[in-house]
């Protein structure tokens, strides 16, 4: 008697799609189901994992460098998969959702990356999650146009040899899909966006001489870098490409990760591209953690925390000392101003400090960097262009006078700031404009002239939340309380609804935006991710 047929995925509560049969096929489903009856226990042990490492953290208030693999960083002779040619310039890169506007623009941005990108820039609805996968295609393909229905503005793809190289970013380990289910069961997200992704590109992209590129977010130890390397290797099998046609940069945005750089290096080291240095997610990670570990690790107003900040020192320079001792490159942080239309004076000042932080990237010795609109492309190119002229990137500068202990990495207290009225008024403001705009399917979002992603929401949340729990005190006198809260937020709900008119206000989710806002940061109980109940949400 044969094997009964193994079960297929089901696409759950889901109204249909145009074209999304060209991206839903059943081969292609068939993949994804397979990548989530091998991986998916792994992952749930490794979130479990997570857990047990938090509340190890709560008890000792402490990190340090793993002994079990100080084998590993003391071997000199290993390094990862050399670059392949179209990812050894990657002197800057933008990033941005895959909508079909955005997709063009970042494309023909003059970027050498486009981080394209189904994680925090991207709100999980079924729409964005199946079209943004058919917008790449489409791309690839050359049959991609958009024009704006407001504007009538047209926007095609420029020749082949002036686009970005695509990266793409799938959701994080903590997410599910609930749109695909396996016998009752969510696939994790973050399958469901490489799996597609890679299923029906990774042939297509050989051809065009690049690959399946990706970066992975959110991970938080070398055992998820092992988890996504035995998924590049059965997924490249499965396929039938070559092993290492997979290259992958980590996003070292979790204070976990930072301690174990070179471990997440080795774990990938045959499908690895380099590190990236974020900034919210990595402060939003210090407060999630250290949270139970008293006023010491209280940050101060988001705004204040610069890459300039000695415990940033400290992060940056160690994961550029980190790729380059192992062959791969170091990407800096993110540009996210918005240049106005109405105020030259505004686009001035913000244009002068983005040129000093790629200045200072760029001489530090990163490969290359962020920004989030096309407009910075060439001010952090100029700062790139300044340090490396013709070379591809500044692997060959190995920055062995950095020398960082365990401690500096969490060295909060050493920066001289302190939390203030105006950073929780600028929390909530900034919290209730983003979660309203991500409950109605946008993840990129302009918010007085930053552009915003989840990553910023969390450390909001989570500022409002430390700074209550530490009962901080502001330069005006007033406690940092749950009240305190509510107040802030009620009068910015009324000034969202005098701003916007009723009838805007009436529309849109605000009301919904703000109460999420207050549960998250005012419940004892933190929420390891603010997306996880918005995602029970979001329709």
């Amino acid at each position: 008697m044969s094997a009964p047929a193994p079960s297929t995925l089901a696409i759950v509560d889901a109204e249909p799609l145009p074209r999304q049969e060209e991206v839903l096929t059943d081969a292609a489903l068939a993949f994804v189901a397979e990548l989530h009856r091998q991986f998916t226990p792994r992952r749930n042990e490794l979130l479990a994992r997570r857990g047990e490492r938090r509340a190890e953290i709560a008890r000792t208030s402490t990190l340090d460098f793993l002994p079990e693999t100080a084998a590993v960083r003391a071997d000199d002779s290993w390094k990862v998969a050399p670059a392949p040619a179209a990812l050894n310039d990657r002197r800057v890169e933008i990033t941005g959702p895959t909508d079909r506007k955005m997709t063009i623009n970042a494309l023909n941005s003059g970027a050498k990356v486009w981080l394209a990108d189904f994680e925090d820039a991207s709100a999980p609805t079924w729409e964005n999650v199946v079209l943004g996968q058919l917008n790449l295609t489409d791309a690839y393909e050359r049959r991609i146009d958009f024009t704006d229905p407001k504007s009538g503005k047209s926007y095609a793809l420029k020749s082949a040899d002036e686009l970005a190289t695509v990266v793409m970013r799938p959701r994080g380990w903590h997410l599910e899909e609930r749109h695909l289910q396996l016998d009752g069961v969510s696939v994790p997200g973050a399958l469901v966006d490489f799996g597609l992704y890679f299923f029906h590109n990774a042939q297509r992209l050989i051809d065009l001489g690049k690959g399946p590129y990706f970066y992975l977010p959110k991970t938080e130890s070398h055992l998820e870098a092992r988890l996504w390397n035995d998924i590049f290797v059965f997924a490249q099998d499965y396929v039938g490409i070559p092993q290492g046609t997979v290259r992958s940069t980590v996003l070292i945005e979790t204070i976990t990760a930072a301690y174990e750089m070179e471990e997440i290096l080795y774990e990938l080291r045959d499908h690895a591209a380099g590190l990236n240095a974020g900034r919210w997610d990595y402060l939003f990670s210090i407060v999630k953690n250290f949270r139970d570990g008293g006023a010491k690790f209280v940050l101060p107003d988001r705004n204040a925390v610069t890459m300039t900040a000695p415990f940033m020192r400290a992060y940056t320079e160690l994961l550029v000392r980190t790729c380059h001792k192992r062959g791969a490159h170091a990407i800096g942080g993110m540009a996210a101003f918005i240049p106005s239309r109405r105020d030259a004076e505004v686009n001035k000042v913000a244009f002068e400090k983005v040129k000093a932080d790629k200045d200072r990237e760029a001489s530090d010795g990163f490969d290359g960097s962020w920004v989030a609109h096309p407009d910075l492309v060439p001010i952090a190119l100029a700062s790139f262009d300044a340090v490396l002229g013709e070379k591809p990137n500044q692997k060959d500068r190995l920055r062995e006078d950095v020398s960082v202990a365990p401690g500096d990495l969490i060295a909060i207290d050493s920066l001289d700031a302190s939390p203030t009225y105006d950073g929780l008024r600028n929390a909530v403001a900034v919290g209730i404009r983003y979660i309203e705009a991500w409950l109605r399917g946008l993840g990129a979002v302009a918010i007085f002239n930053l552009m915003e992603d989840a990553a910023t929401a969390e450390i909001s949340r989570s500022q409002i939340w430390q700074w209550i729990n530490a009962d901080v005190v502001f330069e005006n006198g007033e406690h940092a309380t749950a009240d305190l809260a509510r107040k802030v937020a009620a009068e910015e709900l009324a000034a969202i609804r005098e701003e916007i008119g009723e009838e805007t206000f009436t529309a849109g989710k605000w009301q919904q935006a703000h109460d999420l806002l207050l549960q998250v940061s005012l419940d004892q109980d933190y929420a390891d991710f603010l997306t996880l109940p918005a995602y029970e949400q979001l329709r």
